[in-house]
């Protein structure tokens, strides 16, 4: 038996290592390495494991702040896009467009499908499918951008749905990861709360598709001027091509890229099965053509008409609902009128400027212009010249090529008035009128180089010379029942001066002021054959006389008013007392207020045109307060009418609030304010609003007429005046357009008509109102900054000429209208003592006679502080100066009993101070 080797013995490890296998001995010599392996995949995992965590913090952190700072969606329920809004005249003819975005919104079930297909191809393909994102549009969208290098703006992969998201909650274009993030979190929030169709809607109704135009509507009007069911498959995809950068496919600056980012749409609208590849193959070889658009507003004409409704719906509805509330506004407009009125007054002004003023000379002058300059050089050196302002589009810039007054122009050159310049257009020459280089000559001669103004002639090759007047005018016409204004010109251009005259300018009406200090006395009961004396007449510093420095004694009432009578009206005024007169223009809106001195009665007060027609309406009314309106209705986005103008409601007969203390119409209020002669049908049918502030409360409630009921009118306007004493003015104003100071007016109009000159002093305002039954106008001219217009330069001679034109176009197709006694009115033809007149008088009142008034009147001479005289100095600029008022102040000279004096009047020259304000 053989024993182990002992421990000790020295072979026994040399032989046991000798006899183990490779194998046996690997672990023992690799447990270190493992170890180490180990310790490394150890930290590894655990920093892993950190930075994941990290990362998903982060992650979490950032996902949190962008979702805590998203917006809501929920308001896209209820999307109502900016859209603009529309004016129309009284026939419905679009006037003007009113807006920060020209944008025409159409519900998406009236977008055709074509249209759809377009953008859906164009823009998101998978638009119909996807969750608000497009993962794989992402992921090839980073993979491009990597290999696109630096420098370069990223490729987008933004889903419709995105964009809405951007467009409407976001409003950003930045280039960010957090914005893209947001983008993103917003579309698929906006998915679960929009349907599809809704998204769709909004992003073609809000998209900026170039040229000022937002959503397809707009856009399609502009580019190819027909409404979205008329286009084409090419004109649709064309459309579609434009989201992606507008600018750079403009078709009038890069046909090219714009023809061919269309075909792309083409064909992604075939790879999608909306048309076949056919029909894209036909589309694409049709040419881009687009067809001009001019966006509308104002109409021609319509400028100043259109800017006062816009101001009024700005001061009613503010800045956001007047431009992107979508209101259709109906007005009054007659704007066949409006031209006409326009073109009047122009003439008139033109008129007036060359009789005065004379010629002013080149507008511009061109040195290197001589007679052996070619065409070329001559075309090419007037379209440098800038357009002067106020030039009208009929005229055109000529320059003088010889001294026997050839010019050559640009015919057809289109007008830039932004940078106030031209281009294009054909050379044409031709000859100025003789008759027009005899007026220059005897100012200033025209010279070879000079640029003029000149209208073309029909014949002969002639043209006329032309400048721009220095003066200005202002002209309102409006219905005398309801107070719709039918024209409306404020000025002699409206590019060259946005200042409405009409509306703005506040101006003395002169003597155009005294009728309503007779109404007042009317209303006192004094009657028209009233006398007053017509003789000298002081206080203190001031003398004021008449038109004509002669006095004619004891004069009635009538003759006064047709002759315009300074020297009476004063007395009367005097007898009446100044707050009576101010109380009477202040409410039939003639004036805002007025001081109580007597100059004030022949029109030393401030007005407006518009606002004086709205008084001389209120006489043709029956003394009913007529309020200017230009407005018919406003309707919001849904056609709801949402205003209409106060005092004039349809209701029914039985229904129709007792006339007393109601505003209800009167006994004697004429029938025929019971029509609308040029209202619109809707205007009729509905409710015209509840009573003006100013007018008795409506005791009963308007009911709106059945289709069975009698419809009658309810006028709930202020009765100022009586009906009688309104028809005592108006029967002495026939008188003034039959043989007084407006004769000139009235020449050839056969139809009874009613009115008064106004001019006020050292001949600064020439005015002219008046009315038929139907139609009132006030006309007037003078200088923005007031000046004398010329030596006996009246408003008969000046301004009644040119409401003459006027009030001839607006009665044409009218039937004759005559003036409607009231119930208790008498009418009687009589002697005045300088003729025979005729003149309506009230029950109890003599025709006639002239009863005794000087136990009403203070026989005390009144003096400069009950006048005003001591601040109204000889300017009419400082004629505003408030008095201490007249009141009831009794007048030096006895007004009436014939006209017989108590008291002779205060020596005064008899080339005395012309009355204050009025004239004649």
């Amino acid at each position: 038996m053989t024993s182990a080797p002992s421990s000790g013995d020295p072979g026994s490890s040399s032989s046991h290592s000798q006899g183990r296998s490779p194998q046996n001995r690997r672990p023992d010599l690799r447990r270190p390495r493992f170890r180490q392996w180990r310790k490394v995949l150890g930290a590894t995992a655990a920093l892993a494991l950190v930075g994941t965590t990290g990362a998903v913090v982060l992650l979490w952190s950032q996902y949190e702040g962008i979702v805590a700072d998203l917006p809501t969606v929920e308001g896209l329920r209820s999307y109502q896009p900016p859209v603009m809004s529309r004016l129309y005249a009284g026939d419905d003819q679009l006037i003007a467009e009113l807006a920060n975005e020209r944008r025409i919104f159409v519900p998406i079930s009236a977008v055709p499908d074509k249209v759809k297909n377009a953008f859906v191809a164009a823009e998101d393909q998978k638009f119909w499918t996807h969750k608000g994102v497009d993962p794989v549009a992402i992921a090839r969208a980073g993979l491009t951008d990597l290999t696109r290098g630096k420098g370069k703006r990223p490729i987008g992969a933004s889903t419709i749905t995105q964009q809405v998201a951007r467009i409407m909650l976001l409003g950003s274009n930045a280039v960010s990861f957090r914005r893209k993030a947001k983008e993103a979190f917003l579309a698929m929030r906006v998915e679960q709360v929009l349907p599809k169709d809704k998204i769709l809607e909004i992003y073609l109704n809000e998209i900026y598709l170039g040229s000022g135009a937002y959503g397809i509507a707009a856009a399609s009007q502009t580019y190819f001027n027909k409404p979205l069911d008329q286009l084409d498959d090419a004109e649709a995809a064309f459309l579609a091509a434009l989201p992606k950068s507008p600018t750079n496919y403009n078709p009038v600056r890069f046909p090219d890229a714009a023809r061919g980012r269309r075909n792309w749409v083409l064909e992604r609208m075939a790879d999608i099965g909306a048309i076949t590849h056919d029909a894209a193959r036909v589309a694409e070889a049709q040419p881009l053509t687009t067809r001009s658009f001019t966006r509308p507003g104002p109409a021609p004409g319509a400028e100043w008409f259109a800017e006062e409704v816009r101001r009024e719906l700005m001061e009613r509805y503010g800045q956001d609902v007047t431009m992107q509330g979508g209101l259709d506004v109906h007005t009054s407009l007659d704007l066949p009128l409006q031209r006409n009125a326009q073109d009047i007054l122009r003439q008139g002004l033109m008129a007036y400027d060359r009789a005065h003023r004379g010629w002013r000379g080149p507008v511009h002058h061109l040195s290197d212009i001589g007679s052996s300059t070619s065409t070329a050089e001559w075309v090419q050196a007037l379209q440098s010249v800038p357009v002067p302002a106020g030039m009208l589009d009929q005229w055109r810039l000529a320059v003088v090529l010889d001294a026997k007054g050839q010019v050559g122009w640009l015919e057809g050159s289109v007008v830039r008035r932004n940078n106030a310049s031209q281009s294009g257009g054909e050379p044409r020459t031709g000859v100025v009128q003789a008759k027009d280089m005899s007026w220059a000559r005897r100012f200033k001669p025209l010279r070879v180089g000079d640029v003029v103004m000149v209208q073309p002639q029909a014949e002969g090759g002639h043209v006329a010379l032309m400048q721009v007047p220095v003066v200005e005018g202002a002209i309102v016409t409006m219905n005398a029942r309801t107070g719709r204004v039918l024209a409306l010109v404020g000025g002699w251009s409206f590019q060259a001066s946005q200042f409405d005259r009409a509306t703005q300018a506040l101006r003395q009406p002169g003597s155009s002021f005294k009728p309503f200090v007779y109404l007042d006395a009317m209303e006192q009961g004094i009657s028209p054959s009233q006398k007053f004396d017509d003789s000298p007449v002081s206080y203190g510093a001031w003398h004021p006389n008449n038109y004509e420095k002669d006095f004619w004694g004891p004069t009635t009432l009538h003759d006064a008013l047709r002759e315009s009578r300074n020297l009476v009206t004063i007395r009367l005024a005097a007898h009446l007392g100044m707050k009576t007169v101010a109380d009477m223009a202040t409410n039939l809106g003639l004036v805002d207020s007025m001081p109580h001195v007597l100059p004030a009665a022949l029109g030393a007060v401030e007005t407006t045109v518009l606002k004086e027609a709205g008084a001389y309406a209120s006489l043709a009314a029956g003394g009913r307060k007529v309020t200017p309106t230009l407005v018919d209705d406003v309707q919001d986005r849904e056609g709801h009418v949402i205003w209409r103008p106060e005092g004039l409601a349809l209701t029914t007969a039985s229904a129709q609030p007792n006339a007393e203390g109601n505003g209800g119409q009167t006994a004697d209020q004429p029938a025929a304010d019971a029509v609308f002669p040029d209202a619109p049908s809707d205007q009729k049918s509905g409710d015209a609003g509840k009573a003006a502030s100013d007018a008795a409360p409506i005791e009963q409630p308007i009911v709106m007429p059945g289709q069975n009921d009698l419809p009658a009118l309810h006028d709930s306007r202020q009765q100022v005046a009586s009906a009688q004493s309104a028809f005592q003015i108006t029967t002495m104003l026939q008188d003034v357009i039959r043989r007084g100071t407006g004769m000139r007016a009235g020449t050839g109009i056969d139809v009874p008509i009613a009115g008064k000159t106004g001019t006020s002093q050292n001949f600064n305002d020439a005015w002219f109102a008046g009315y038929t039954p139907d139609i009132v106008t006030v006309v007037w001219i003078g200088f923005d900054t007031p000046q004398s217009l010329g030596k006996n330069e009246t408003g008969g001679a000046i301004a009644g000429p040119l409401w003459n034109k006027v009030m001839k176009t607006a009665l044409d197709g009218y039937p004759r209208q005559d003036f409607v006694p009231p119930a208790g009115i008498t009418l009687v033809q009589y002697d005045t003592g300088r003729g025979v007149a005729i003149d309506a008088f009230k029950e109890g009142q003599v025709p006639g006679l002239s009863a005794n008034l000087s136990s009403n009147v203070n026989p005390q001479e009144l003096t400069a502080a009950d006048t005003g005289a001591e601040n109204m100095p000889d300017s009419e600029s400082d004629m505003a100066a408030e008095g201490s008022g007249g009141g009831q102040s009794g007048e030096h000279a006895p007004s009436g009993n014939g006209g017989s004096s108590g008291s002779a009047a205060p020596s005064a020259p008899a080339g005395g101070d012309i009355g204050m304000g009025g004239l004649y």
